[in-house]
């Protein structure tokens, strides 16, 4: 993640284009990893739109599942267990 006071330093005007394009200045895309060609995903959050890059996004939402999922813990072996079983059941 951005840390906030490098993002504070970081504004930038963009204007939006026809068919409601902008244009992300070079020092964001580095700053976020993101290339030309790659896909971003966009969340509204509040008055605020974010812009995350995909290993951003996959990050979060491996921050998100550990809090629920104990340390050590692994959903791929559970759901290969399960799905053993109910193979073994039919």
């Amino acid at each position: 993640m951005l840390n906030m006071v490098y993002f504070a330093q970081m504004v930038d005007r963009t204007k939006v284009a026809e068919g409601g394009r902008i244009v992300i200045p070079a020092a964001y895309r580095k700053a976020l990893g993101i290339k030309t060609g790659d896909e971003v995903l966009l969340k509204l959050d509040g008055g605020s739109l974010r812009v995350y890059s995909r290993a951003q996004a996959i990050r979060l939402a491996q921050k998100i599942v550990r809090k629920y999922v104990p340390e050590g813990v692994s959903l791929v072996d559970e759901l290969l267990r399960e799905r053993r079983q109910e193979a073994a059941n039919e």
